[in-house]
């Protein structure tokens, strides 16, 4: 089942093939106008569809001008037609305006009375909470009444106490999650041609998850990241470090050993360098570290720290205390393997390439990339922690869901790259987003700014060149 806000995934994901979300509404309200015809029987009966101000209503729309060439279609709108938020809504609004009935829903009780069929179409996915008016009462005197209803998508209000209960509702590409017989009478799921490659492969609609900081939000409230990183080197903890903050992070804090603190310090007036106790990373450094979790959101651990033995240990040690999520990334990989137990019941997101992911698991890799999915997805399962596979095609998989991810090019087998996508994915956690939607934002964003900084530059691009591309992407993609 799909939850509710992959459908927005979908759209935007459609467009960006060059499926635009006109079609898609277009061929949603054609589906659910053949769907009512064949299902009940109205041709020549009277009609209503009561239409929201948003997408659902804009299949509604669709949906009165297919079926007024049968049948006697009223449309009900629930806001102002000055109220109509998207722009193909307000088209397929117009095509229908002066040909079909239109009315307010002053009269709804008396104006569904002799109506063979309602069709509701006044929010669809569109809801977060519980419902208000006007939605509220209109569902009300509906459920109240005798008249046969279908729902567009998904039942208005679904999930909530005041909920439509229709005899049917035809849901597009795929049947949404919570929708059961009890709660959506029979489902028929309608094909309105969304392309495979949009559900499989992550786009610019990741970024719904994205949230954007709210206006009377204070410093630390957009994301607070830890990295423990450095040591043996100095160049991938800060990599990580510009990349959090170029993903909209409010502060990032590194904590590194106290031989790399100087240099590392000294790359930006924006990191905040916490030194630790010797030249590595060691057991020692726990007492520093945990005076500080409790001020920051998540962590990101492994960039560039090395791989002596007490640093490994000192790695297991703070995963297993930790309870902050977590990016494990790099020399932090080598010490989960064997002790997956320690990330059970834990957030966070492993970020191995094909050779750490067989020191993980145990496994050759699979040659093709459907296969090599199936790997990923049922080591996700096992380990409970999101893998995101990086290659050539990134592979993501919370052991539910799998995505994969094509942007990138192979000018990023440069140094850092790696750093700076551990990065990308800590900042989304920090932002409180889930592990799975973290590492698909990050993925899509850290191989599209990779593409743009390759069309500038070419193969002598740097990983501190995709960093600065970061910004361009974050500022296309989030609406």
């Amino acid at each position: 089942m799909m939850p509710l806000k992959e459908v927005n995934v979908l759209d935007i994901n459609s467009e960006h093939l060059g499926v635009p979300t006109f079609q898609l509404m277009e061929n949603a309200g054609k589906g659910t106008a053949e769907t009512a015809l064949a299902q009940f029987q109205i041709e020549n009966k009277n009609v209503v569809i009561i239409c929201g101000p948003g997408n659902n209503g804009g299949d509604g729309y669709v949906t009165a001008r297919y079926l007024s060439e049968k049948s006697k279609v009223k449309v009900i709108l629930l806001k102002p037609e000055s109220k109509i938020r998207s722009k193909i809504s307000r088209t397929n609004y117009d095509k229908i305006k002066d040909t079909i009935e239109i009315v307010d829903a002053t009269s709804l009780e008396k104006d569904i009375e002799g109506a063979e069929l309602v069709i509701d179409a006044m929010l669809g996915i569109g809801i977060f909470g519980e419902v208000r008016e006007p939605y509220l009462s209109c569902i009300r005197t509906i459920n109240k009444s005798n008249v046969q209803v279908l729902s567009v998508d998904v039942p208005s209000g679904l999930g909530t106490k005041d909920a439509i209960h229709p005899e049917m509702t035809v849901t597009f590409h795929d049947v949404k999650k919570g929708m059961t017989k009890e709660n959506s009478g029979d489902i028929v799921v309608v094909d309105i041609g969304i392309p495979k490659e949009a559900e499989k492969f992550l786009g610019p609609g990741e970024y719904v998850y994205f949230p954007k900081p709210k206006e009377d939000s204070h410093k630390g409230d957009n994301g607070r990241l830890l990295i423990v990183g450095g040591g043996p080197y100095t160049g991938a903890p800060a990599l990580a470090g510009l990349a959090a903050y170029r993903m909209g992070v409010d502060l990032v804090h590194i904590a590194t050993p106290k031989k790399t603190y100087q240099v590392i310090a000294s790359y930006s007036p924006n990191f905040i360098v916490h030194r630790l106790s010797g030249d590595i990373f060691t057991s020692e450094d726990m007492t520093i570290l945990n005076d500080w979790i409790d001020k920051i959101d998540a962590i990101v651990i492994g960039c560039g720290l090395g791989d002596h033995p007490d640093t490994q240990n000192a790695v297991l040690e703070f995963i297993k205390e930790c309870q902050k999520p977590l990016v494990i990334d790099a020399d932090a990989i080598k010490p989960v393997a064997g002790e997956l137990g320690v990330l059970k019941d834990r957030d966070g997101v492993l970020t191995p390439h094909a050779g750490e992911f067989k020191i993980l698991s145990g496994k050759n890799v699979e040659p093709d990339i459907e296969s090599r999915a199936e790997q990923v997805k049922l080591f996700a399962n096992e380990s409970g922690f999101t893998i995101l596979m990086k290659g050539a095609i990134d592979i993501i998989s919370d052991g539910e869901n799998v995505k994969l991810n094509k942007t990138g090019n192979c000018a990023m087998t440069v140094g850092g790259t790696g750093d700076v996508l551990a990065g990308c994915v800590g900042a989304m956690l920090s932002k409180g987003v889930s592990p799975f939607n973290s590492a698909r934002i990050a993925a899509f964003t850290n191989g599209t700014a990779g593409d743009l900084a390759f069309k500038d530059l070419g193969y002598s691009m740097m990983a501190t060149d995709i960093i600065e591309k970061i910004p361009i992407v974050v500022k296309s993609f989030l609406r």
